[in-house]
């Protein structure tokens, strides 16, 4: 699929308040819910070790490279109040990056913490292959039964002196332009409180935390699959 706009993003969209009060919320849910995230399949193992070696960054743990970890500790959000909060940035980019993507609903909202060294390797949220679309065996919710994700959405919620490292990242692919870069790192929503918005089968990446601690949250928003 070609895309004009592989992002949208609002710099600094939700105030510091805002932003704080979800932290601590966050925080506390971790404390009684939250647990670590895992790693994923030998597949996916192989198909971002393509990655790594085709992108030469030297800054690539060996754990990185060779084991695909997601590492950090995440829980979950639910709280309306939430998704009444963040959609309407959904719609907005959807329609204004010009994908317009039929899309009908969101999934719990994962409230992430990236400590010293941790990050999330290469990888993709959603696509359309059989193995992507939801069927009554993966999920508990009904309202997900027959589709796909399509849309994610992360909000950054520390403040740019909080943390070093710990950016988002994108690989546009293999057949990128070469008056493009295939690469990109995402500073530009590194303000607190920057909303980005991307098609779900983007891969991508959260780099290494260095210094401090990042959190931030994801909304995967899913709808029929592609046709």
């Amino acid at each position: 699929m070609i895309l004009w706009n592989n992002y949208y993003y609002f710099s600094g969209a939700l105030n510091e308040q805002t932003c704080e009060k979800i932290k601590s919320y966050g925080k506390e849910k971790l404390k009684s819910e939250g647990y670590s995230a895992g790693t994923f399949d030998k597949r996916a193992v192989q198909e971002v070790n393509k990655v790594v070696e085709i992108q030469g960054d030297k800054t690539l743990s060996e754990v990185e490279q060779n084991a695909v970890v997601r590492d950090s500790k995440i829980c979950w959000l639910e709280d309306q109040w939430l998704y009444e909060l963040l959609q309407p940035y959904l719609h907005e980019a959807n329609e204004n990056a010009g994908w317009k993507f039929q899309w009908d609903w969101s999934e719990s909202i994962q409230f992430t913490e990236y400590g010293l060294n941790q990050f999330y390797g290469w990888h993709y949220d959603g696509g359309s292959c059989h193995n992507c679309v939801y069927t009554e065996d993966k999920v508990k919710n009904k309202n997900m039964v027959g589709k796909v994700r399509k849309l994610s959405m992360t909000v950054n919620l520390s403040k740019p002196e909080d943390y070093e490292g710990g950016n988002l990242k994108f690989d546009y692919g293999p057949h990128t332009p070469k008056d493009q870069e295939r690469f990109h790192e995402c500073i530009e929503i590194r303000p607190q409180g920057s909303i980005i918005v991307f098609p779900s089968f983007m891969y991508h990446q959260v780099t290494p935390v260095t210094k401090g601690t990042r959190y931030s949250l994801v909304m995967q928003n899913c709808g029929n699959p592609f046709v």
